[in-house]
C-alpha cells in the first residue's frame, strides 16, 4: 500500500515541481538578461497549448519513440523515488534515452539528425561520470539499493567529493544548459533551430517536454542522495545546484563536442575514477 501511494505521490509531484522549476529557469533568465521574464507557471500552459494542437509528423513512428521516451523516463523515476536497484535506475533512464535518440534520426531532417548525433555523444560523454557514482555509493554502502543508500548514516560527500563533483560537471549537459547545449536548447540561439526536437509539434512535443520534467527531478535526486541525512539541507543544495546551472547558461557560450567530450571524460577520470581509486586504497591503508 505505502508502495502504491509512494508511486501516486511521485506521479503527480514530479512533473509539479519539474514544470515549476522550469518556469523559474525562465523568470530567473529573463532577470539575468534585463527582461521581465513570463509567469513562473508559462511551462504548464505551453503543454496545455501543445495538446491541444494538430499533431504533424513527418513518419507516424517517430511519435511512437516519443511514447516510449516518455514511459520510461517516468518509469526511471518510479522506481529511484521508491528506493529500487540504482544500476536499473541508470539502464532504465540510458534505454529511455536512446528512445529519444531514435525519434531524432526517424524524423528524416537534417537539424533533428545532428541533433540525434549530438545527443548521442553527450551520452557517451555523461555515461561514465554516472556509472562510477553506483560504483562509489556501492563501496560507501555495500548497497545497490536506493533506500539503503539514502539511510546511510552519513552524508556519502563525506567519501566521494569527487564523484559529486563529476555529477556537478554534467548537470549542464542533463539540463541541455550551455556549455553544453550541443543536440537541443530552450533559448533560440542554436544554429540547428531546436536541433533533435525541431520535427515535432503538437502532442509530441508536450510529452517530451513533460518526460525533461521528471528527467530533471531524478537528475536533482542524484544530489540529493549525496546528502541525505540531513533533508531538508538536501533538498536546498540540490535547488542550488539547479540554479548554479542556469547562471552558467547565461554565463557562458557553447562549447565544440570534441571539448564536451574530453573535458567530461577528463573529469569522470580524474575525480571519479580517482575518488573511486581512494576509496580502494584508504581501508588497506588503516
Amino acid at each position: 500500500m505505502n508502495l502504491i501511494l509512494n508511486i501516486l505521490l511521485y506521479l503527480i509531484l514530479a512533473p509539479l515541481c519539474g514544470g515549476i522549476l522550469s518556469g523559474l529557469d525562465r523568470k530567473i533568465t529573463a532577470r539575468m538578461q534585463s527582461r521581465i521574464g513570463p509567469p513562473v507557471f508559462q511551462p504548464f500552459f505551453d503543454v496545455l497549448k501543445l495538446l491541444q494542437k494538430e499533431n504533424l509528423v513527418v513518419r507516424r513512428s517517430q511519435n511512437f519513440y516519443i511514447g516510449f521516451f516518455l514511459v520510461l523516463v517516468v518509469f526511471t523515476g518510479a522506481l529511484f523515488f521508491t528506493g529500487k536497484d540504482i544500476l536499473l535506475v541508470i539502464f532504465a533512464l540510458t534505454l529511455a534515452a536512446i528512445f529519444f535518440v531514435l525519434a531524432g534520426f526517424k524524423a528524416s531532417s537534417p537539424y533533428s539528425f545532428i541533433g540525434a548525433q549530438r545527443e548521442l555523444l553527450q551520452m557517451m560523454a555523461y555515461e561514465p561520470i554516472i556509472i562510477l557514482s553506483a560504483v562509489g555509493m556501492y563501496m560507501v554502502t555495500h548497497s545497490f539499493t536506493v533506500a539503503d543508500i539514502i539511510s546511510f548514516d552519513r552524508p556519502l560527500v563525506y567519501y566521494l567529493p569527487g564523484i559529486l563533483f563529476g555529477l556537478l560537471y554534467i548537470l549542464a549537459m542533463k539540463f541541455r544548459k550551455s556549455p553544453f547545449d550541443l543536440s537541443t536548447s530552450h533559448h533560440v540561439h542554436q544554429e540547428l533551430v531546436k536541433g533533435i526536437t525541431t520535427e515535432f509539434s503538437g502532442k509530441a512535443l508536450a510529452m517530451i517536454e513533460v518526460a525533461h520534467w521528471f528527467e530533471n527531478m531524478l537528475v536533482l535526486g542524484f544530489i540529493y542522495i549525496f546528502f541525505a541525512s540531513f533533508p531538508v539541507f538536501g533538498v536546498v543544495l540540490s535547488l542550488a545546484a539547479y540554479f548554479l546551472v542556469i547562471l552558467i547558461d547565461n554565463t557562458f557560450a557553447r562549447v565544440k563536442w570534441q571539448l564536451a567530450l574530453l573535458s567530461c571524460w577528463m573529469v569522470a577520470l580524474i575525480f571519479g575514477f580517482g575518488n573511486i581509486l581512494i576509496l580502494f586504497i584508504l581501508p588497506k591503508s588503516t
